[in-house]
């Protein structure tokens, strides 16, 4: 019988700590129920998910498009210094927006430096490649090796 989800989260985020990078992916296709396990997950820690999506969006609201781009690590790093730990991160989507000219994974793994988190991605994980969006689409991304710890929704 597979580890639950959540206990792989849990077993995952003990790993981590020895880690480089702190990071842990719960990956799964739109509709698989990460939001519902980071919930879980968040409440058994005493900690809360960060909405990613509406955070960053109202931040950088009064920003110029050029100010976004280079001021968008240094404010995802603030949001995670004030949450607690676990930081728990969901809807990243405004993370792979093109004009903002950022690679999700490496702010992600930025920002695990110094803490653990625990973030949804949206996408799969196929033959040992960490997928985001459909080929050909403009936020599409491949990562062939990846820095973090990764329990996928597909196995649960």
């Amino acid at each position: 019988m597979a580890e639950p989800i959540h206990d792989q989260i849990k077993r995952s985020l003990q790993a981590a700590e020895g880690l480089y990078h702190r990071l842990v992916l719960l990956v799964g296709e739109s509709g698989s129920g990460k939001t519902g396990v980071l919930w879980g997950v968040a409440k058994e820690f005493g900690a809360s998910v960060i909405n990613v999506n509406l955070v960053l969006s109202s931040e950088l609201l009064a920003l110029t498009a050029k100010q976004r781009s280079l001021r968008l690590p240094v404010i995802l790093d603030q949001i995670a210094d004030q949450a607690q730990s676990p930081v728990v991160l969901d809807n990243l989507e405004i993370l792979f927006d093109k004009n903002l000219k950022q690679d999700p994974l490496r702010l992600l793994q930025g920002i695990s430096r110094n803490r653990a988190v625990v973030a949804s991605w949206n996408g799969i994980m196929n033959a040992g490649r960490l997928l985001y969006a459909e080929t050909g689409h403009p936020e599409y991304r491949r990562y062939e090796s990846v820095d973090a710890l990764i329990v996928n929704m597909e196995a649960k």
